[in-house]
């Protein structure tokens, strides 16, 4: 853990002074956040934090059998137009958290027995949750870290994080830009995306397990979106040739959330010959992890989310 202690001081060195013309992610908004200015996540400089528990809905090796020790950071980089979250990552609420506090929660969590911290949306809280784990990390926390990300991310941050993230878990959303820029205002975001994945990939290419728990690895996340299953087909081939080794994790919980209900191809959930289709692939491709059923419990969605619940 000394060593992991070091790695993060060097990386702060780096990344902390970004906050002050803040380039963490491709937005580049440029804007002094140590000064009170906001860019298009809307975070200023302080964390916020929706809500943090013991989450058992993530991906079976992630949850396992005591749970993920999952805090839900407010705000986002991306802001998807059917986010499940966007009471909080589109509308910032939540409670503002200092590095003592959240590595408390950290640390409170793993006393609870979790599996591992899992980070959710951290990348423009990114330097705050690092000076968190070096507190938390001081104080004892040893279980594996999960950077859980819309893998809309720069590859020379990621490189920062090597050595200190155990776990790589990136949503991999689009393949093209006009989807990308209609749901996510982000033409650019399968360019980042790929570069982000294949530093995670260099880091991360052989995933390692303790029984049935994932210690360290990456493993990519798809949620198919209605109407688009070529897109998906094209996600997984790229997926298959480039990071041949990763875990994926194929989701079809898409619900028409926040404002996908006016976008008239979107505004249903995945139908039974989309399922098949892509389960087809997944087979044929030979992809190893993990495929959600066709009919999901909504109630895993962050629109259920209870703040209450937070440490």
């Amino acid at each position: 853990m000394q060593n992991k202690i070091k790695l993060i001081e060097e990386s702060l060195k780096l990344l902390t002074p970004r906050l002050k013309a803040c380039d963490i992610c491709p937005r580049n908004c440029k804007v002094n956040r140590i000064a009170g200015k906001r860019g298009y996540c809307k975070a200023g400089v302080v964390p916020v934090v929706y809500t943090a528990f013991l989450h058992r809905g993530e991906e079976p090796a992630l949850s396992a059998a005591g749970g993920s020790g999952t805090i839900f950071f407010s705000g986002c980089n991306l802001g998807c137009i059917y986010c499940q979250n966007y009471k909080f990552s589109h509308f910032l609420e939540g409670s503002l958290k200092s590095p003592e506090h959240l590595a408390d929660m950290m640390l409170k969590l793993q006393n609870e027995k979790a599996h591992n911290i899992n980070l959710v949306t951290p990348t423009h809280f990114l330097p705050q949750i690092l000076e968190s784990l070096h507190i938390a990390i001081s104080r004892g926390l040893k279980i594996p870290i999960v950077y859980n990300t819309s893998g809309y991310e720069k590859k020379e941050i990621i490189a920062k994080l090597s050595g200190i993230v155990d776990i790589y878990l990136p949503d991999m959303k689009y393949i093209g830009e006009g989807l990308a820029c209609e749901c996510s205002s982000a033409a650019d975001y399968s360019i980042y995306n790929k570069e982000a994945i294949l530093e995670m990939y260099k880091q991360k290419n052989k995933a390692s397990f303790n029984g049935d728990v994932l210690m360290s690895g990456l493993v990519i996340r798809h949620l198919v979106i209605p109407g688009h299953v070529t897109e998906t087909a094209a996600i997984l081939s790229w997926i298959k040739e480039n990071v041949p080794d990763c875990l994926t994790s194929i989701m079809f919980q898409y619900q028409p959330y926040y404002k996908a209900k006016l976008i008239s191809q979107i505004n249903r959930t995945i139908n039974l010959d989309e399922y098949n289709r892509v389960v087809k692939l997944v087979e044929e491709l030979g992809l190893c992890g993990w495929v959600q059923d066709f009919t999901q419990k909504e109630d895993m969605a962050g629109v259920y989310f209870n703040p209450n619940n937070s440490l």
